[in-house]
């Protein structure tokens, strides 16, 4: 999708797994019976692979399958209006929202799909659905030093989310060498989850995992740009 803080991203584009890869993926992990929810974030858009999603979303729900509650698999996506639709009629899984930033304009310096798929009419569809049961969308949200952890962009999110029910997940901007961005201080994103929990908007911030090896959010990536490693789903 070309986010600009994104080190995954910028391997390129190299393949898409099938409903198979994935549910391997799932079932050679050791803990596989102690797994409790599982999300389709990271290395690649989901919604440019929604075939294999709900293939193997249908495995992990059904019956014969896995027999898991929807409720408890999310699937996220940047954006892509026309196949989220498709994924909102289809599936019962809860949805997360790459967000970022409120405002348009400054949103597509971070995300180039933004003039292709602008967050409000993201938020327009979504507003379609009904999200006052178990099935739940929520908002990603990584905390950029100076780029949107303002007061301005808080009340800018109170704004645009007026009346939808969902929460908002801060992530703290996990730093590269090769990055110009820089993450919030603890004060600022403390500042800016309370100002959204006291304003109706549940807001919680997410433990960060694996910045040590470069494997946390927006890290993971190889080192060699001949190995295909980087997949859609």
């Amino acid at each position: 999708m070309g986010c600009r803080f994104c080190v995954t991203g910028q391997q390129g584009f190299h393949g898409n797994l099938t409903a198979g890869d994935i549910m391997s993926q799932v079932l050679c992990i050791p803990e596989v019976e102690q797994l409790t929810n599982i999300v389709f974030m990271g290395m690649g858009e989901p919604m440019d692979n929604l075939d294999s999603i709900l293939a193997a979303t249908d495995i992990l729900t059904a019956d014969w399958g896995l027999a898991w509650s929807p409720k408890r698999i999310t699937v996220s996506t940047v954006g892509i209006t026309p196949v989220m639709r498709r994924f909102l009629d289809e599936s019962r899984c809860h949805l997360a929202v790459s967000l970022h930033n409120p405002f348009g304009d400054e949103r597509a310096q971070l995300m180039p799909m933004e003039k292709a798929y602008p967050i409000a009419d993201t938020i327009e569809l979504l507003r379609q659905y009904d999200w006052s049961g178990q099935r739940r969308v929520s908002f990603e949200y990584i905390m950029f030093d100076g780029l949107n952890d303002s007061r301005r962009h808080a009340d800018g999110l109170l704004r645009l989310l007026k009346g939808l029910p969902c929460r908002i997940n801060l992530i703290r901007f996990h730093t590269s060498p090769d990055m110009p961005f820089r993450t919030a201080s603890a004060d600022a994103i403390r500042a800016f989850q309370g100002h959204l929990n006291c304003h109706g908007i549940t807001c919680t911030l997410r433990a960060s995992r694996g910045e040590d090896i470069m494997a946390a959010c927006g890290l993971l990536a190889g080192k060699e740009n001949n190995v295909e490693i980087s997949y859609r789903g």
